[in-house]
C-alpha cells in the first residue's frame, strides 16, 4: 500500500498514559465511588468537594463581554496589542528589565513552547530537556523532526548545572546551537523551583558557550503564578538581564495555567534577547507558523486577560491566593507524612505536583501497578510517580503518603 503522509516522522500511534490512567481512576469512581477512590492523576487545581477550581473573578468577567467580543477575530494573528503587553507586563512583574523584546500570542503555554521548537531546531537537530520532564516536550520535538537529549534534573537537592553543561556542550560540539527547556519555577512534574543563584550560574555558563554558536533557553513558566511566595517569584529573573549578544531567552506562559481556564487555550512567547534585531529574527518565523496553523488566539481569552490582570487584579489575586494557601496545606501534609515514614521525593518547594523517587525501572512499574491494584491512581514518569496533589482535598491527602509507603515496602 502507497503511503498519504510524510516520511520523515515516527509513524507510531500517539500513546497517552496520562489519560490512560485518568479513564481508569474516573471507572474505578463509578464503580466504587469516590471516597474510596484516590485519584491523584489530574493536573488541574481541584477544590475541597472535587469540583475544577474556576475562579469566579477570571469567569464572571469573561461573561460579562459583549458577545460580539466573544465572537470576532482577533487583531492580529500574533496577538491583540494591548494583551501582547499585557502579557509582557504580567510575566516580569517587578523585575527590571534591560532586553529587548516581543510577545507572540499562542494556544496556551503548549502552543509557546512548541512554536519555539519548530522555529529555532533545524530537521533532526537536537532539544535538550531534563530527564524528569513534561512528557509532550519529546512529542513536540518528533513533530518537529528532531531528537532528544536529556540533563540530569538534580544533584542532591539542587539543580544539577553539571550535568546541564555537560549535555549543553555535547549537543552545541554536535551541532552548532543549543536549545534547552528549564521548567522553572513550580517544576512539573517534581514542584522544584530554582534559587537565583542557580539561574545566575545557567546564564554565566550559556554567556560562555555561545562563544561557540547560539544558545536559546526556553523557560517554561505555566505554573508560576500558583507559586508559594508570588512577591519573589520573578526574582530570578533579574539574571536574565545577563545574557550576551549571542543568548536568547523564550519565556512560554500559560494564561490557561494561571486563570483556571484550561480548555480556552490562550498563552504567549515572550522573546527576550538583547538586541532587537534578534527578537525580531524569531518573532517573524513565529507570526508565520501562527497564521499558517492556529490562525489567531480567541478574542475573548486575551481581552479577558488584560481585563481580569488590570481592573481586577487585586480582586484575582486575593480569590487566587485562598487555593494556593490551600496546595501548600496539602502539599505540606503529604510531605511531612512521606518524610515521617520513608517515602522518598524529588526535591519539592512548589507546585502542583510531588513525584516519588523509584530509579529502578521494574520496581517503578510494580510500585505503579500494585497502587491501582490498592484504587491508588497516579501517574507513571521517568524515574518516579507523580502525585497530582492539586487535585486531592486534605483528608485525601491525609494517611496517603503511608499507605503508599505500605505498598511499596510489600513488593520489595
Amino acid at each position: 500500500m502507497k503511503s498519504f503522509v510524510r516520511k520523515n516522522i515516527d509513524h507510531n500511534p500517539i500513546v497517552d498514559n496520562v489519560f490512560k490512567i485518568v479513564n481508569m481512576a474516573n471507572e474505578a469512581i463509578a464503580k466504587k465511588g469516590k471516597e474510596n477512590v484516590i485519584n491523584a492523576t489530574i493536573g488541574s487545581l481541584y477544590d475541597e468537594h472535587g469540583q475544577l477550581v474556576a475562579l469566579d473573578t477570571v469567569f464572571n468577567s469573561y461573561n460579562s463581554l459583549d458577545n460580539r467580543t466573544k465572537a470576532k477575530y482577533a487583531s492580529s494573528f500574533d496577538g491583540n496589542p494591548n494583551f501582547r503587553e499585557q502579557v509582557y507586563n504580567w510575566v516580569i512583574q517587578d523585575t527590571p528589565m534591560t532586553l529587548a523584546h516581543s510577545v507572540i500570542a499562542t494556544p496556551g503555554g503548549s502552543g509557546a513552547v512548541s512554536s519555539t521548537i519548530l522555529n529555532v531546531l533545524d530537521n533532526e537537530q537536537t532539544l535538550i530537556i531534563p530527564h524528569i520532564a513534561w512528557g509532550n516536550y519529546k512529542s513536540m520535538a518528533t513533530i518537529a523532526n528532531c531528537d532528544v537529549k536529556t540533563y540530569q534534573m538534580f544533584d542532591g537537592d539542587a539543580f544539577n548545572i553539571n550535568s546541564f553543561k555537560e549535555v549543553c556542550r555535547e549537543v552545541m560540539n554536535k551541532q552548532g546551537k543549543v536549545l534547552a527547556i528549564i521548567n522553572d519555577p513550580c517544576h512539573n512534574p517534581t514542584g522544584y523551583s530554582m534559587t537565583l543563584e542557580e539561574w545566575e550560574e545557567v546564564i554565566a555558563f550559556v554567556n560562555e558557550l555561545s562563544k561557540e554558536g547560539p544558545v536559546i533557553i526556553l523557560d517554561d513558566i505555566a505554573y508560576i503564578d500558583y507559586s508559594y511566595d508570588l512577591k519573589n517569584s520573578r526574582q530570578y529573573m533579574n539574571a536574565f538581564n545577563q545574557i550576551n549578544d549571542d543568548v536568547m531567552i523564550v519565556v512560554a506562559f500559560s494564561c490557561s495555567k494561571t486563570l483556571t481556564s484550561y480548555g480556552l487555550r490562550c498563552g504567549g512567547a515572550l522573546i527576550l534577547a538583547k538586541e532587537q534585531e534578534s527578537v525580531r529574527s524569531l518573532e517573524i518565523l513565529m507570526e508565520k507558523h501562527a497564521r499558517a496553523s492556529w490562525s489567531n488566539i480567541p478574542n475573548a481569552a486575551m481581552e479577558n486577560f488584560v481585563k481580569v490582570t488590570t481592573d481586577y487584579k487585586d480582586e484575582f489575586n486575593e480569590e487566587k491566593q485562598k487555593y494556593v494557601d490551600l496546595l501548600r496545606q496539602r502539599c505540606d501534609i503529604f510531605k511531612t507524612e512521606a518524610d515521617e515514614c520513608g517515602l522518598v521525593y524529588y526535591p519539592y518547594k512548589e507546585g502542583f505536583f510531588v513525584t516519588l523517587k523509584i530509579e529502578d525501572d521494574e520496581l517503578l512499574t510494580k510500585f505503579h501497578e500494585a497502587m491501582l491494584a490498592k484504587d491508588i491512581y497516579t501517574i507513571k514518569v521517568n524515574k518516579g510517580i507523580r502525585v497530582a496533589l492539586c487535585s486531592l482535598s486534605i483528608d485525601k491527602c491525609e494517611g496517603l503518603a503511608f499507605k503508599m509507603k505500605e505498598i511499596l515496602d510489600s513488593i520489595q
